[in-house]
């Protein structure tokens, strides 16, 4: 089957037009919405071109074994092709089953500016999105239900494994999302799998090969960029985590490099229920902005006033290196970087810098077979080892610049079992 290119332009685009040249080019997203795409198929849309109150919902699409979908852009001007949601392009999300935690919303309408539902071999880049939702009260934008918002969401449930989803050079920004719902498609990107309809006829909904490079997200609200939460959950529950798990029942080549994230209103970056994901060279700047009780103020029965930076979720041998995270604000976390409940994580090459909540967190009894190494701290604040009831944390070689009166080890985050070697200790002394 051949291949074909659809153009799209705000400005000088209709919506009678073919599509297919530039010179009659759509004028708006509902066109592509209406098509469905084959592999090899590119959709561009014309630089400088704003699609107000549109979304860009691609469904049930890709072939792995076949030519890649692109969705892009075309002409000569500086500025990217728009999307502004507006709270437009609304579905329904249904996890199917029960949280790791039962606080955790796991149903409800999410609005998403570009969706990709049960789809792969995709590339999407250089485009701009936004989410926003003018708030004219603070308590309508703390309200505790208010619609989750994404800028990127994808959502594996009824095609088994998806493979070769790449997100590069996007713009996402201003995304009012639910602050309160750690887990839902919320905030900048956001990628998930849910309970299938038929698992025994379609197998288990994962992912094989996601790539998340050189974006750029600020101003969002929950999470900056996350990928990977399951359904499946469950089976991942132990300290000790299998390789067989994640190929079952986890994800699998996800690689998350170049990014930054800026003003995210929780965490930054974070990969899921992932084998081996690879962090690398990301930047995390001042997240965690809505952990505090100023926003977060109708929790409701929902936890969860915590955000670290740049962390990974019911990992396997997750290895960060080469990022950067600094100005993370204070809550119950609120460090740089956090091996939370998972097996083998390594931090290495990393810099932070005044994080509120200190540089690192060894998180529980389920984080595992961590090391800390080749890093190096600058003037983190409120103590800068967080090894809370973690039995083994390893810390080598590192760099910890520390103000005069700030502690090495967190109050009351400190009773944890760590082993520090050739590290060293500089004192920042006050002008």
């Amino acid at each position: 089957m051949k291949s074909t290119i659809y153009y799209v332009s705000s400005l000088t685009g209709n919506d009678e037009n073919n599509g297919l040249t530039p010179e009659s080019a759509f004028a708006t997203l509902n066109r592509i919405n209406e098509i469905s795409l084959c592999p090899g198929d590119k959709v561009l849309l014309e630089k400088g071109s704003v699609f107000k109150s549109q979304y860009l919902h691609i469904k049930n699409a890709g072939d792995f074994t076949k030519e890649a979908i692109e969705i892009g852009s075309y002409g000569e001007s500086e500025r990217l092709p728009r999307i502004d949601a507006d709270g437009s392009g609304v579905w329904y999300q249904d996890y199917g089953t029960v949280l790791d935690s039962r606080a955790h919303v796991n149903k409800g309408d999410v609005s998403s500016a570009i969706l990709l539902y049960d789809t792969e071999n995709i590339l999407i880049h250089d485009i701009e999105i936004t989410n926003y939702e003018d708030f004219t009260t603070e308590e309508d934008y703390c309200a505790a239900h208010k619609m989750d918002r994404t800028g990127v969401s994808a959502v594996a449930k009824n095609r088994g494994t998806l493979h070769n989803i790449i997100l590069s050079d996007l713009y996402v920004h201003d995304v009012s999302g639910n602050v309160y719902n750690k887990h839902m498609n919320n905030g900048g990107i956001y990628m998930t799998a849910s309970k299938p309809d038929n698992e025994e006829a379609t197998g288990v909904a994962r992912y094989d090969g996601v790539v998340v490079k050189n974006c750029h997200v600020q101003n969002v609200s929950r999470w900056g960029i996350a990928v990977g939460y399951t359904y499946k959950h469950d089976k991942f529950s132990s300290a000790e985590l299998e390789e067989e798990a994640f190929k079952r029942f986890g994800n699998e080549n996800i690689i998350m490099a170049n990014n930054y994230v800026k003003l995210a209103g929780g965490d930054a970056i974070t990969p899921m229920y992932a084998l081996r994901p690879l962090v690398e060279h990301n930047e995390a700047d001042s997240c965690a902005y809505e952990m505090n009780d100023r926003v977060y103020r109708f929790p409701e029965k929902r936890m969860g006033k915590v955000a670290a930076a740049i962390w990974p979720w019911k990992c396997k041998d997750a290895l960060f290196r080469f990022n950067r995270a600094c100005d993370t604000r204070l809550n119950q976390d609120g460090m740089a970087y956090d091996a939370d409940s998972g097996d083998g994580t390594v931090y290495e090459y990393n810099y932070s810098r005044q994080n509120e909540g200190g540089c690192i967190m060894f998180c529980m009894q389920q984080a595992i077979h961590n090391t800390f190494r080749n890093n190096i701290s600058y003037d983190d604040l409120g103590g800068i080892l967080s090894p809370v009831k973690n039995p083994d944390a390893y810390i080598v070689n590192n760099k910890f610049y520390i103000r005069e009166g700030v502690p090495l080890r967190r109050k009351r985050m400190r009773s944890g079992k760590i082993t520090l070697k050739d590290n060293e200790i500089i004192t920042i002394e006050k002008e």
